[in-house]
């Protein structure tokens, strides 16, 4: 069964969703920009920055799910101007292990939300040793 879960450090989505959902097997993080972090405002504006803001909280919020960035399958990109995408690039890269890249799309969106130029969607695959028990997950007749 899955598990629907916000961040308690972010502010409570404006939209009909969560900020995580986690099943047996992955875990899903909604589109995370600048702006819905605190103190993000400083680096609207900062292709690179505001990757680099919204990577470490994504890596946060990964390890309160039992994972790492080691472990992310999938990456959703979008930038509001695809002539900054090196700059993007650089700042992404420096959260994966060189030649362990995940699957990644990236596409330019003009506009999003708060005035934020990037914002970065993950899934991730559950290590073995993260999931849950057959007890912590069905804790059976009391």
């Amino acid at each position: 069964m899955p598990k629907y879960r916000n961040d308690p450090t972010l502010p409570a989505p404006l939209f009909p969703g969560s900020h995580m959902v986690i099943d047996d097997d992955y875990v899903f993080l909604s589109g995370l920009t600048a702006v819905d972090i605190q103190g993000g405002e400083t680096v609207i504006g900062d292709t690179d920055k505001e990757t680099r803001l919204v990577m470490r909280r994504i890596q946060r919020m990964l390890v309160s799910a039992g994972c790492d960035m080691a472990d992310v399958v999938r990456v959703d990109v979008h930038i509001t101007d695809l002539d900054e995408i090196r700059k993007m690039d650089a700042a992404y890269a420096e959260f994966f292990d060189a030649c362990r890249y995940p699957a990644r799309t990236c596409t330019q969106s003009p506009r999003i939300y708060g005035g934020a130029r990037v914002e970065i969607t993950v899934m991730a695959r559950r290590p073995t040793e993260s999931k849950p028990t057959t007890s912590e997950s069905d804790p059976g007749p009391a």
